[in-house]
């Protein structure tokens, strides 16, 4: 296999760890030095040669640890996967979809067989091998969506599109930045993004919404979000707020450049050819700042970016309260040198941080 996957653990003892590669190709969000609400839609048509956005379903070296990290989470409470009745088909469509583009993209790591509707499915980092029959669930261990998303990285929600509405009518969520599946199963487009500030006044999901719509089958979509996280913990979910909310009162000065991780997800977007259903991967990537720092570009753009957040996205997205001791950090990583434009570190370009004297 060519890849490495590593042991390492996001609970607990925290053991999750980012190399030099996986550093170098983490999804900064960043692509000038101040952050607004935006649409920030393109199409999903690859990008960089062993970037996060070359493949449809980007798989690293944290891939086998987080499907173990995601059956944990599934034995503790099986409703962070729902699918409502008429999103069958869907999950079918979701099954193929990725197990297709998993075998093309990684022919090393997965395979497809298919003779008509008798398909065999081989993932080698899993070890699983699967022989099922298209479209006949009780040849599955679980239905199709559950089946397949088990096996890959990133959460899933699977929207009906009818009366010019997407509608959270399926999901696989168990690395989600604070919402709840078992609360928005059901809700509209609308209703699931109420709680986010600033946005709707300024008219960004009735443009996004119309957009989505218009997805088409072969024409995939993506954008990125981010907040932050403390510990590199992949399920901080409502739910569990409990376990993890507390963890935020643990930064100090000296131990915020390891606990204090960046939280980036690429959120993509696929038309399914049999249900018309369109589906919505959220993939996550957690950096931590002292891994950040190493790229000069990305210290300097950091800080500029929390410096001068507004109070009211700070609050949402849950770290006005230790803002100050991020700055405190990050200031250390900005000689106020220019940045080059776009999210790419550019090492062969930026200059090395100057350091004060």
């Amino acid at each position: 296999m060519t890849i490495q996957f590593n042991d390492e653990t996001f609970r607990d003892d925290y053991s999750f760890y980012n190399s030099d590669w996986a550093i170098k190709r983490f999804p900064f969000p960043f692509h000038e030095d101040s952050y607004m609400y935006s649409v920030n839609m393109e199409q999903h048509r690859g990008g960089p040669e062993g970037s996060v956005y070359e493949k449809r379903f980007d798989v690293d070296e944290h891939y086998v640890s987080e499907m173990r990290d995601r059956a944990m989470v599934l034995a503790d409470d099986p409703l962070r996967c729902q699918s409502l009745p008429h999103m069958t088909l869907a999950g079918w469509d979701l099954l193929e979809l990725i197990m297709v583009s998993k075998s093309e993209d990684y022919p090393d790591l997965f395979e497809l067989h298919r003779d008509g509707n008798q398909w065999r499915w081989i993932n080698k980092p899993l070890g699983i091998d699967d022989s099922f029959t298209f479209l006949d669930e009780t040849t599955l261990p679980y239905g199709p969506m559950e089946y397949i998303t088990r096996q890959a990285q990133g959460d899933f929600c699977v929207l009906d599109q009818r009366d010019e509405m997407l509608w959270m009518d399926a999901g696989m969520v168990t690395t989600q930045a604070d919402w709840s599946l078992d609360f928005d199963i059901g809700m509209n487009f609308f209703e699931w993004h109420a709680p986010v500030p600033l946005a709707h006044e300024m008219g960004i999901f009735k443009r996004a919404l119309k957009f989505l719509l218009n997805i088409q089958q072969g024409a995939p979509a993506r954008r990125l979000n981010w907040t932050m996280t403390v510990n590199p913990l992949l399920d901080t979910s409502p739910e569990n707020y409990h376990k993890w909310g507390i963890q935020k009162t643990t930064l100090t000065p000296e131990n915020i450049g390891a606990k204090q991780h960046l939280r980036v997800e690429l959120q993509t977007f696929f038309r399914l050819p049999r249900s018309n259903a369109l589906v919505f991967p959220i993939r996550c990537y957690l950096c931590s700042f002292q891994d950040l720092m190493t790229m000069p570009k990305w210290g300097r753009r950091l800080h500029r970016v929390i410096r001068d957040l507004p109070e009211e996205l700070a609050t949402y997205k849950g770290f006005i309260d230790n803002r100050p001791m991020m700055l405190d950090y990050l200031s250390q990583f900005d000689d106020g040198l220019p940045t080059s434009p776009g999210v790419f570190p550019d090492l062969e370009t930026e200059p090395p941080l100057k350091k004060s004297t």
